[in-house]
């Protein structure tokens, strides 16, 4: 895949040459300017460009396409047309659906169908240029070619704000369309013309997210002169309400030239009137302006959690393009998991009943398969609070719809479209970092029901699917459930987190039992070829076998990946895992040989992108892969490669991303990379080094939540050829391992690393230096 770009092109497009990325005191730091939120919406990344906030319930976006693969987030670089702005996305998912709630500002004949990208006249579709588009956070703006109206949006929380600057017409329209959506069926509807001013309604959907109701308000600063609705394409004018699938709205006017009409959008998943009440509580007045700078705001205090300097040493477009590259990654991985109750705390659970979440907020939007791993432990250094809103969240999931949220949760309905028991991970990264104002108990209630029982066949979306399997043989056999090698590995990690907060809480037998069962991943290690391999419920390994098959169907035994990029996913026992394959130069040799050997991969699926030999980062398994080199000695290998991926494969325009963003996993990866260092195991509270970026690094720490105000990297010498670690040092005293821990960012420790072009192969090497496995945690250390 071509993912390079000329970053001269991409910093002109963003207009920040020349003195934009100059040395600034903290303060007058503009971190928003450093966002290119167009990232990720070219080739696969499925990224949208609209306004939202970190966290926030709405994401006021574009929409170019609703269908096909590369248009889940209904946004794609290579379009050149588009029907209009819709309030709810999701950001690099690998499955569409939300889209709701749509509004398309038009003038001329009134047309109530979209129409299609190849002929857009036949519909209300408009022609735009991406040079009359920009989007920074929590703002958009295009120019409509069609109409030539130009389109501006931005955000609170709950509610979209919509600012329409019209020529000179007669014929005037603004567009609400209930029926539209993202790869989903909308299945019912209603709108309500209230009065000449405001709109309201709801859309009920079923798609990748089930049984949907989205709810809304849309007030609109100029009364309309005449409206109407419409129902399957037949127009009524004057119609003041309307129920069905394919339904909408729209109102008149008589525009003079650069007039302006404002909408102002309440969304709520409870009600109308908890829409209108969003709506009022978040926008009270007309202010556009304020709107956006109070957007603008919240997302500078977000992005300066994080502070970096650039190697002087580099030139001044490669230096550029790595700051828009580590802030739009930052961005992205701060966007979810979302609000989901409003103003009031009112919210729909996974009961379906309403209840008001009181002291926390209730999220939504938990896609754990991906997010585990990097974005989640990263929001525990940045926004410890969303964290903890999570698992209270994930609890009161529990409570309501008797399961936690394995291994995805959207909306007010269980998603388990992915694998893993993940809901474990965030609960115990959370405890062990102190993040843990939360009934504790009850949460290992949850996680060892997870682990213990599995559900009717009435709730087949809820539990771990195959645990019996996985009880009975020590590991799922292929001829039982697909996807049997990745899901006894997830299983096998998900124990092992369960055992440590069995261990906190003092419960022994349990610890030991989940310890046991933390080392089932052995059983699908086959020891003669190397690599985790199926197994049948004989005990037989699957014959013939190609570590290069991924496989679909029954025949998929790993999940979108294939044996080389999935047997290195036993986070919590490297060790383990390097005895296994008999030790560490066998090891070493086979991880070589993951990034040198032929890229060819058979039955591929479109998530295996981004490939280094068999490294696959475009894809979720790989991600710790490469700083497993500091678990066998040879941590410089980890330094080059973590630079490799990150000069190759990230960059700062629209097809900067080699995969599917993933809900902020793949920028979250970037994120702690180019910090320098990576939660391979969380729950762990390790973190284990690669290559920081960037000559200094300082982490703005929540004093809620740590002693510390700012834990520091300071990397000397550093550049683009200055790659590897010569030694380093903690508060002062020589550091020899590859690692540290969470009670070193808690208490404000400064790390230092010494940066040279030749690798120091003594640094980091004697096992004694090895991050911890297994049987090891690290709290309060």
């Amino acid at each position: 895949m071509n993912i390079k770009i000329k970053i001269v092109a991409v910093l002109a497009f963003l207009g920040i040459m020349g003195a934009g990325c100059e040395k600034k005191t903290k303060d007058a730091v503009h971190y928003v300017d450093y966002v290119n939120p167009f990232v990720g919406t070219a080739d696969h990344g499925h990224t949208f460009p609209g306004a939202a906030l970190p966290g926030g319930m709405v994401q006021l976006s574009p929409d170019t396409g609703v269908e096909g693969w590369d248009w889940c987030s209904g946004y794609h670089y290579s379009d050149s047309s588009l029907v209009g702005f819709s309030h709810l996305h999701r950001s690099g998912m690998g499955a569409g659906d939300w889209g709701d709630i749509l509004l398309m500002p038009t003038i001329g004949e009134l047309k109530v169908v979209p129409g299609s990208k190849e002929n857009p006249d036949e519909g209300y579709r408009s022609r735009f240029s991406h040079q009359e588009e920009k989007a920074s956070p929590g703002y958009y703006s295009v120019h409509l070619k069609d109409y030539g109206i130009n389109a501006e949006l931005t955000v609170t929380e709950r509610a979209g704000f919509h600012r329409y600057t019209f020529p000179r017409s007669s014929v005037s329209h603004i567009l609400l369309d209930v029926g539209h959506g993202i790869r989903d069926n909308c299945t019912g509807g209603e709108v309500r013309i209230v009065n000449n001013t405001e709109i309201e309604g709801h859309r009920s959907s079923t798609g990748f997210v089930k049984n949907k109701d989205v709810y809304f308000c849309a007030r609109f600063s100029k009364p309309f002169e005449s409206f109407g609705t419409w129902n399957e394409g037949e127009i009524k004018a004057g119609s003041k309400e309307d129920s069905g699938r394919r339904i909408g709205a729209y109102v008149d006017y008589t525009t003079s030239e650069d007039e302006t009409v404002e909408v102002k959008v309440g969304i709520s998943y409870t009600g109308i009137e908890q829409a209108r009440l969003n709506l009022e509580t978040e926008i009270p007045d007309w202010d556009f302006k304020k709107i956006k700078e109070s957007a603008e705001k919240k997302w500078n205090e977000a992005l300066g959690k994080i502070e970096i300097e650039l190697p002087e040493a580099n030139d001044e477009e490669y230096n550029c393009e790595k700051k828009v590259t580590f802030y739009t990654a930052l961005y992205h991985s701060l966007l979810f998991p979302a609000v989901f109750s409003d103003v009031d705390g009112k919210y729909v659970g996974l009961d379906n009943q309403i209840h008001r979440a009181e002291g926390f907020t209730y999220l939504s939007d938990f896609s754990l398969w991906d997010t585990h791993r990097a974005q989640m432990p990263l929001l525990s250094l940045v926004e410890p609070q969303r964290v903890l809103n999570s698992v209270r969240t994930m609890l009161a999931q529990y409570e309501q719809g008797g399961w936690l949220p394995t291994p995805q949760q959207f909306g007010n309905s269980y998603t388990n479209d992915m694998i893993g028991d993940h809901p474990v991970v965030v609960i115990l990264d959370a405890f062990q970092k102190g993040i843990d104002d939360f009934d504790v108990e009850k949460a290992y209630e949850a996680v060892k029901k997870n682990a213990t029982e599995m559900p009717s066949s009435d709730h087949p979306s809820r539990g771990r699917v195959g645990l019996y399997d996985y009880l009975e043989y020590g590991y799922i056999p292929y001829d039982k459930l697909r996807e049997s090698v990745s899901r006894t590995l997830e299983y096998a990690y998900n124990d092992w987190c369960v055992a440590q907060l069995a261990k906190a809480l003092g419960k022994t037998e349990d610890y030991e039992m989940f310890m046991k069962r933390a080392a089932n991943y052995k059983n699908i290690i086959d020891t003669i070829t190397g690599f985790a391999r199926p197994k049948d419920s004989k005990g037989k390994w699957l014959d013939p076998f190609n570590p290069k098959f991924v496989g679909h169907g029954n025949e998929r035994h790993y999940t979108e990946a294939n044996a080389w990029q999935y047997t290195w996913f036993v986070p919590h026992d490297v060790q383990g895992l390097i005895t296994l394959l008999g030790g560490r130069e066998k090891f070493l040799n086979k991880l070589d040989s993951l990034f040198t050997i032929s890229s060819d991969v058979e039955e591929s699926t479109s998530d295996i992108t981004g490939l280094i030999g068999q490294y696959a980062h475009g894809n979720e398994p790989s991600h710790h892969i490469i700083y497993l080199y500091n678990y066998a000695g040879e941590p410089w290998k980890t330094q080059v490669l973590a630079r490799k991926v990150m000069e190759e494969l990230y960059h700062a325009g629209p097809n900067g991303l080699c995969g599917n963003e993933d809900m902020g996993q793949m920028s979250a990866w970037y994120v702690f990379s180019a910090m320098g260092f990576y939660p391979v195991c969380p729950g762990q509270n390790v973190y284990v080094v690669g290559s920081p970026l960037f000559s200094k690094v300082t982490l703005h720490l929540d004093k809620k939540y740590y002693p510390a105000d700012q834990f520091r990297i300071e990397a000397v010498n550093n550049s683009k050829e200055n790659k590897y670690i010569r030694s380093a040092g903690l508060d002062g005293n020589p550091w020899n391992k590859p690692w540290f821990t969470h009670e070193n960012i808690k208490r404000g420790s400064m790390l230092v690393f010494q940066m040279g072009p030749q690798p120091n192969k003594n640094w980091g090497a004697r096992p004694e230096d090895a991050p911890p496995s297994f049987a090891a945690t690290v709290r309060d250390q």
